[in-house]
């Protein structure tokens, strides 16, 4: 009875997040789901991948759908003995993505549960955090794998605490287990950040123990730490070896050009580029949208209503109430300096105003921790706006320049606020001077006003102008319309500020009757609560709504696209070959329905990108003006595309249509070659695929082919030689060759060394790359059956890592309780 007792805040918290979850995302319990841009691109990325387990009841771990070929690592692969994964799959038991919410809830109540909060004050803390602005818009449009990690940070942050704490069993196997779903989410972006959190955390443990001259708890806790950590990583260990395979070979890997596309010289020494890194980046002073929402016009698809001058203008020119909503929609709003923003990474004007309290009256030092999170990770969103800063990460600390969109690291902040807030309310509560409590009360109201007071009188600073205004300007109209939309702006600013202030100013007033004891505090608590989730709760509904834009059948969306009549008139050829969408090649749409050079992929393979970047796109630039100039251009041959065995571009004319357009010029899937042109580097093969022709002769690198000889230039072409392709899945092919003299073939295939073995006749034969991305390899005299097969060692190896991993894990899991269980009955014959 008692612990049923004890259980009931717990479980009661557990329920209504459930419900909380399910109500929110209500269209899910009608059977439908939610249209997720992102995911419908994953979808077409991984169409062939999925049609494969459906056909051969076995994991592909390639897909030749995307950009050529790639492994499917970060495509949703299933890796052996994860059974991670299974433990994960039982947690977000709710329809997607009411699952998501649910986890968001659920990590943070844990979190708030080890620092000790209250059980009524922790539930709404894990409401602030799951319904902060930025956790919803990241499901709405589709970032579930960024949503995925994030939810499992507070149980890690948890577990950390509860080691450092002494409770080294339960914090332990919360660590582990935690972790280990933290890892299988897989999203290394957050999961880095997560490590960036736990830093502050870390060193200010270490202090405590150090000034406290207490080494053994310091020692226990670390080694807990390698248990956990370790197993944790071996849990994974099939995923996680296979991406750090794969990354050098994508754009999160190091370039061997020396040179950019235009000629001049690339000085990156980054992974990545560092415009591309810093992209974006948060503006210094747009940064306070965190306290006041469109404090820099929210976001890029903003709705302005009736009170709106743009709305006015609309109206004033005839137009209707559905065209001036509709337009007010299309209007570059946003005046801040990142291309996109789905919404602003609003935290709560609430949430800022009890984050303030916690700096005041919390005596625990832990909050200067998560304070340093939160400011690390405010300056390090600025991205390219503050260079010295972010210009030492990406050149110094191991890992960071791997990762793009700087922004995203406030997710930190948007953890550490909430944490400090709840923190907050509880210590003012448990303050028993009345001065004291006062005392608090008043200087973090004073501050928290006090900056929005300094905001609202700074007005006059700013010049309200956005990056997207070029396309306003220009005659008398267009001005006319900028100076409409600056009004707008204006009216945003002072329009959220004020609103801030207002509900800052409630919750003070519902603290202060706390503190005069004219409200109990269960009651002031609630009513603090409903005032700081409905704040959070009206503004997300502004950006993910539960609407038939946001909501669609299951059929839908599981089947985002639709075949247009270019697509169905490709897809009677039946022979093999690949399709380039030229309006579309960053996108998952041609992947959906052929074999595409293109596709949607953060990690997509860097040869491949460059061999665009570098040779296709400027031969193809006019091209891409109409179909009349698309056709002209292919009556000749792009050597580049003939060797991608293009056949087929896809072109939209001036009436949004699509048109097929043959290449008659494709090599086809293989072919011989009477010559090898050997280069010294990187440079020069790129430099030869644009002066070389391709059918005849075959640009090798020496660094690809150490101990192989590569045949001598045929003297006469044997006019009988030829190579069939017999066989295509995603992960094999055949082929059957027919020659007089030994010759180099070059087959029109990614090469992809980690994985990819080849036979002749059966007998494991060694390969190499040519013309920069394909495969290449000796072919005997005679005729030979040639096989192409993805046997990638690293998914064997680790799935046996992760099984006995997995089984440390629960013995670990077991010993535990054992020990803990042994523990209670001691206690119980002593007392």
């Amino acid at each position: 009875m008692k612990l049923l007792q004890k259980s009931y805040p717990h479980l009661a918290a557990i329920a209504g997040f459930v419900l909380i979850s399910l109500v929110y995302f209500y269209p899910v319990l009608q059977g439908k789901k939610m249209f997720q841009s992102d995911i419908a691109q994953y979808t077409g990325m991984a169409k062939e991948q999925n049609d494969f387990r459906l056909a051969e009841h076995a994991e592909p771990y390639w897909t030749n759908s995307a950009f050529g070929g790639m492994p499917t690592y970060q495509l949703g692969a299933q890796y052996p003995h994860d059974y991670i994964g299974k433990l994960d799959d039982m947690l977000r038991f709710l329809p997607r993505p009411a699952d998501y919410l649910f986890l968001y809830f659920l990590g943070f109540y844990v979190l708030l549960m080890v620092l000790k909060t209250d059980p009524l004050k922790a539930f709404f803390g894990a409401l602030a955090f799951g319904l902060s602005t930025y956790m919803i818009v990241i499901l709405g449009v589709g970032h579930n794998a960024k949503a995925h990690a994030i939810a499992y940070m507070p149980m890690v942050i948890a577990g950390v605490l509860m080691v450092f704490k002494r409770r080294y069993i339960a914090g332990g196997l919360l660590t582990l287990f935690a972790a280990a779903l933290e890892i299988n989410a897989n999203h290394f972006q957050m999961t880095y950040y997560l490590l960036l959190l736990l830093l502050p955390i870390v060193v200010y443990y270490f202090w405590k123990y150090i000034k406290a001259k207490e080494f053994k708890p310091l020692l226990t806790a670390l080694g807990v730490f390698v248990v956990a950590g370790i197993v944790a990583i071996g849990t994974n260990a099939a995923n996680l070896m296979a991406t750090a395979e794969y990354t050098d070979f994508s754009m999160r890997g190091k370039s061997e050009l020396t040179y950019n596309a235009d000629g001049t010289k690339d000085n990156t020494t980054s992974a990545m580029k560092y415009d591309y890194i810093t992209e974006y980046s948060y503006g210094l002073a747009e940064s306070f949208n965190l306290i006041a929402p469109r404090l820099f016009g929210g976001g890029n698809g903003e709705e302005l209503g009736p009170d709106s001058e743009s709305y006015k203008y609309v109206i004033s020119q005839g137009g209707s109430d559905a065209e001036a909503r509709e337009f007010t929609t299309r209007l570059p709003i946003y005046w801040g300096q990142q291309p996109i923003v789905a919404a602003p990474a609003y935290i709560g004007a609430v949430v800022f105003f009890l984050f303030v309290l916690a700096l005041f009256s919390d005596k625990r030092r832990i909050k200067w921790a998560f304070l340093a999170a939160a400011i690390l990770s405010l300056l390090l969103s600025w991205g390219k706006n503050f260079p010295a800063l972010t210009n030492f990460f990406i050149d110094h600390v191991p890992l960071y320049d791997k990762f793009r969109a700087v922004s995203s690291i406030q997710v930190i902040l948007e953890l550490c606020i909430p944490v400090l807030a709840i923190m907050g309310l509880q210590s003012f509560f448990k303050e028993e001077d009345k001065a004291r409590q006062w005392k608090h009360l008043w200087q973090a109201g004073a501050v928290a006003l006090g900056v929005i007071v300094l905001l609202f009188l700074g007005k006059g600073m700013f010049d309200f102008a956005g990056m997207r205004d070029d396309q306003l300007r220009g005659g008398e109209i267009g001005d006319t319309l900028l100076n409409i939309v600056k009004s707008d702006r204006k009216s945003l600013y002072s329009a959220d500020l004020l609103r801030s202030g207002f509900l800052i100013l409630l919750a003070f007033g519902a603290l202060w009757l706390a503190h005069k004891d004219k409200l109990k505090q269960t009651v002031a608590v609630v009513v603090v609560g409903l005032i700081m989730v409905s704040d959070l709760f009206f503004i997300d509904k502004k950006y993910v709504k539960n609407d038939d834009r946001t909501f669609a059948s299951a059929l839908q969306i599981d089947q985002p696209f639709q075949p247009t009549e270019a697509d169905m008139m490709i897809l009677k050829d039946q022979s093999h070959y690949r399709v380039y969408d030229v309006f579309g090649r960053l996108e998952g749409r041609a992947s959906y329905f052929h074999k595409a050079v293109g596709g949607y992929s953060a990690v997509r393979p860097r040869r491949m990108d460059q061999l665009f970047e570098y040779q296709i796109d400027k031969k193809l630039g006019e091209a891409m003006k109409s179909v009349d100039t698309a056709t002209l251009a292919l009556t000749r041959s792009v050597p580049v595309m003939d060797m991608l065995n293009i056949k087929y571009l896809i072109f939209q004319t001036n009436d949004g249509s699509s048109v097929p357009v043959t290449n008659p010029f494709a090599y086809g899937n293989a072919w011989f070659v009477d010559n090898v042109r050997t280069v010294a580097s990187a440079d020069a093969e790129m430099k030869a695929l644009g002066e070389t022709d391709l059918r005849k002769t075959a640009i090798v690198n020496k660094a690809d082919v150490p101990g192989i000889q590569l045949p001598a230039p045929v003297a006469a072409r044997d006019t009988v030689s030829s190579i069939k392709l017999d066989q295509y899945k995603s992960n094999y092919a055949k082929y059957t060759t027919s020659n007089d003299v030994r010759q180099l073939a070059v087959f029109s295939e990614m090469y992809y060394p980690k994985g990819w073995n080849a036979y002749i006749d059966g007998k494991l034969t060694p390969h190499f790359r040519a013309n920069y991305v394909l495969r290449a390899m000796e072919i005997p005299a005679g005729k030979h059956t040639v096989e192409f097969k993805f046997e990638p060692e690293v998914v064997a190896t680790g799935g046996t890592i992760s099984l006995v991993s997995f089984l440390g894990a629960m013995l670990l899991l077991i010993g535990g309780v054992y020990v803990r269980r042994k523990k209670i009955a001691s206690a119980i014959v002593v007392s």
